[in-house]
């Protein structure tokens, strides 16, 4: 049975890492109501609501971990994996309990966080996974080359666009290397590829350009919410992908439209079960409550 709306509205917290923002819901007492899907779509919208990538739900774990992460896209659909918010709630939590890490339960497995120096927060998400069953892909394929358009199709775009190195990290990616990553129109082409045939459960996309050694430029269009200017997931896929292709070394440093987050992953082609950390800043922006009327408007 759905809950009452609370009378007093709904509390939130308001952060970003990287310019990824997300609200911030804690269901971890009685008398507070997540919205569906509507809601999250209107509390998401950048004019009409408070605005958003994503939201971050703290629920209890029923597995032993300090909490439970669930995390929805600006859309209302469900994420699988959202490294920049793990990063965020963990800052969050950590400072509530006392603690410096933090074991969290997602859909997609258990995480670890803690704090790493300089006030930067680190995440452990997980083992990448390169088989084409799994990521999921539609069809039997090479993950490191995935042919995503015709040769006369790929003949009509920009270098890199006509295949893509595939990687899941919690959920799907598909990570292009192109020249200039700021040279690519990522409304059109993120947009384009985010719903291929291809990937069953639609994919976030990345572009990457490679600056220095062991350095890339980044762009990402995410699945469920658009062009953001920073996703942790994406960047973890990216790091995995240019160390696959041998472009990298094992630590990489990942310029995004909103910063840089350092990724480690000790893992080849040959030995990928190695875990992928992820590291960098978070902000607090704020905290409020989402009114009752809008909350039932909205439901």
């Amino acid at each position: 049975m759905k809950k009452a709306l609370p009378s007093d509205g709904l509390p939130f917290v308001k952060m970003h890492g990287l310019g990824n923002d997300f609200i911030i819901l804690d269901d971890r007492s009685d008398g507070v109501t997540v919205p569906g899907p509507e809601g999250l779509r209107a509390i998401a919208h950048r004019h009409k609501g408070i605005g958003c990538d994503q939201f971050m739900v703290i629920r209890p774990s029923d597995n032993e971990a300090d909490i439970r992460l669930d995390m929805f896209n600006s859309d209302g659909s469900v994420a699988g994996a959202c490294g920049n918010g793990t990063r965020c709630v963990a800052y969050l939590m950590m400072a509530e309990l006392g603690q410096d890490s933090l074991e969290i339960d997602t859909v997609s497995g258990r995480l670890s966080a803690w704090q790493a120096s300089e006030g930067l927060i680190s995440v452990n998400m997980g083992l990448p996974v390169l088989d084409w069953q799994q990521i999921p892909l539609a069809r039997q394929t090479d993950t490191l080359s995935v042919e995503m358009v015709t040769p006369e199709l790929a003949a009509q775009m920009g270098d890199g666009l006509s295949h893509a190195v595939c990687v899941n990290m919690g959920n799907p990616h598909a990570v292009f290397f192109v020249p200039d990553a700021d040279a690519v129109d990522v409304e059109k082409w993120g947009g384009l590829f985010e719903s291929h045939p291809i990937f069953p459960d639609r994919a976030n996309i990345e572009f990457i350009s490679q600056q220095a050694e062991n350095k890339l430029r980044m762009r990402v269009y995410e699945r469920g919410a658009g062009i953001t200017m920073a996703c942790g997931s994406g960047a973890c896929a990216a790091g995995v992908a240019a160390i696959r292709t041998d472009r990298t070394g094992p630590t990489v440093e990942i310029t995004l439209d909103g910063g840089a987050l350092t990724i480690d992953w000790q893992g080849s082609e040959q030995d990928p079960n190695h875990p992928v950390i992820m590291t960098g800043p978070v902000s607090y922006v704020g905290q409020g409550v989402i009114s009752p009327d809008f909350l039932a408007a909205s439901a």
